[in-house]
């Protein structure tokens, strides 16, 4: 394996969408959302580690959630548990992360990639990421995975890509803001755009000197550090400076200012996962049409719900349509599926009403 690879992997999110089973205890990356005996983060670590020298994957996560991630990934050492003492968005973590990389390979080429992202053919993946990567080593370039759109989604990002372009790496012209309906519409009749998975490559150079030129009051704040990564300072420094970061996406950090951004067109079937209705979407379905994960089922008059409990429990549902039926300790959500992106704000009333130990 090459050992100018390196890999962050974003795993601090709450995924409050899929509530109850995501908490801020235990959140969506920890859990086995799909039933298939791997949770999501070490489904995405082993999909990295088929590329990426497993000592050169960093994990980027809140440091309540450390004693998960070791946990759950046993491969991983301390060194490569990159905590972040406050939620400071993706621009802070994605600084810190390269420059702890930097200092230790001036030479490393990486991918920021989320944990929780379903993706089905790996060896596709791999090849995109290695495409990418080989591009990232011979030119100073900011690369993003764009998704090729199947219908006109309006809960993503969509990224606009130079139409004359005939080779697979292409020139970003602009990202665009997540759309109206119409507008969506209309950026699917005029294909040159992507969908923004949130999935970067680029040299720790390119992306330590974007930092420098766009954010160069962000970059100084970190920059102070240097001397203190990967020692036994490190934290210290962290634990004071890293809460009076600017809380800004990498996004609007560096991607939308820079005009050295290229984009491949994935060659494998992704799904972020964001809510429970996307999860559905990606599961196998009975023949009843409902995706089931764990339970066993009795149904009848039933199409189009999305099922999801402890191991084994058996749920009976007579006459409901596409709903999220989701039982998970002492809480048991049922919940239109139609209304799924209401899920976030339930939870916030639950909290308010019951405490906040149910969230």
């Amino acid at each position: 394996m090459n050992k100018n690879y390196y890999a962050i992997l974003m795993a601090g999110g709450v995924g409050s969408r899929f509530w109850p089973v995501s908490t801020q205890d235990f959140p969506k990356q920890f859990h086995d959302m799909l039933g298939t005996g791997d949770t999501l983060i070490q489904k995405t670590f082993h999909r990295l580690a088929d590329l990426i020298p497993k000592e050169n994957i960093y994990i980027l996560t809140n440091e309540r959630y450390n004693d998960l991630v070791l946990e759950q990934l046993p491969e991983v050492t301390q060194k490569q548990v990159v905590l972040e003492p406050a939620m400071r968005n993706t621009a802070p973590c994605i600084l810190y992360a390269s420059l702890k990389i930097q200092k230790e390979n001036p030479d490393a080429v990486m991918i920021v990639a989320p944990s929780d992202h379903w993706i089905e053919d790996e060896q596709a993946f791999s090849k995109n990421v290695k495409q990418a990567f080989d591009f990232c080593q011979e030119n100073d370039a900011l690369m993003t995975l764009g998704i090729q759109p199947t219908f006109p989604n309006t809960g993503y990002g969509y990224i606009e890509f130079d139409k004359s372009a005939s080779e697979d790496i292409k020139s970003v012209n602009q990202f665009r803001e997540k759309p109206d309906y119409d507008t969506a519409k209309e950026f699917i009749a005029k294909g040159n755009f992507l969908w923004n998975a949130g999935i970067f490559m680029w040299s720790v150079k390119s992306v330590v000197e974007a930092f420098k030129g766009n954010q160069p009051s962000l970059y100084a704040h970190f920059e102070a550090g240097i001397s203190a990564y990967n020692t036994e300072a490190e934290a210290a420094f962290i634990e004071e400076n890293y809460p009076k970061a600017e809380n800004i996406s990498v996004d609007y950090a560096i991607m939308e200012k820079s005009n050295n951004v290229y984009v491949i067109a994935a060659d494998f079937d992704w799904n972020d996962l964001g809510t429970w209705g996307s999860l559905y979407d990606k599961l196998d379905k009975s023949e009843n049409g409902n995706a089931v994960v764990n339970a066993r089922t009795l149904v009848e008059d039933a199409t189009g719900n999305m099922i999801s409990t402890p191991k084994d429990k058996i749920v009976v549902i007579d006459g409901i349509q596409d709903y999220i039926i989701v039982d998970k300790d002492e809480v048991l959500l049922i919940f239109p599926k139609s209304k799924e992106q209401d899920i976030k704000q339930t939870l916030q009333k639950v909290k308010d009403k019951f405490g906040e130990q149910y969230g």
